[in-house]
């Protein structure tokens, strides 16, 4: 991903068909073009052609899936503050790539130069993954006990009152031979 967000004409070109369709995807992206096509009111070859120009302008950059942590054996979540020892920033940066455990990390400004999320079986497991930086870095940890807000879309369009406006709630198309 990159680091800096797009901006320009891109984000003024959307209409609420485009919003409509990236707020399907966001909840399920294997949704078959015909079922998208039916909640957003276009036809079939209408949608796929939005679906390629959302891949080609980079609004859509990847289809995706996500994995329940829990299903692998991962218990616990954490989120790592690194902050590296003088002259040691690339050397962190480099062993943060390496570690399999880090699922995620962001580069940021502040007295911490990263803050990573990370995925353990054990609370043992810890130490282990910290000692990989811990002689070029200080480190500060906290366990996560619940995300109430899971990673979603930023707002598509005009917010109320600061407030991302809630999408509409999407029936599970019917299924041959259900009822």
């Amino acid at each position: 991903m990159p680091t800096r967000l797009a901006q320009g004409p891109i984000a003024g070109r959307l209409d609420a068909t485009d919003h409509a369709l990236m707020r399907l995807l966001e909840q399920d992206a294997r949704t078959p073009i015909a079922d998208l096509a039916r909640e957003i009111g276009l036809s079939a070859p209408s949608t796929s052609e939005r679906l390629r120009r959302l891949e080609a302008q980079g609004v859509i950059q990847r289809f995706t899936v996500q994995v329940d942590p829990r299903a692998l054996g991962y218990t616990l979540q954490a989120i790592v503050r690194v902050k590296p020892l003088p002259g040691q920033l690339h050397l962190v940066e480099d062993e943060i790539r390496r570690i399999p455990e880090l699922v995620e990390c962001d580069k940021v400004t502040g007295d911490d130069c990263f803050i990573c999320r990370l995925f353990l079986r054990t609370i043992e497991d810890l130490d282990q993954i910290l000692m990989k930086v811990g002689e070029r870095a200080e480190t500060s940890t906290a366990i996560v006990k619940a995300t109430p807000v899971e990673r979603r879309l930023p707002p598509l369009g005009p917010t109320v009152s600061g407030k991302r406006a809630e999408p509409a709630k999407r029936q599970r198309p019917v299924k041959r031979g259900e009822r």
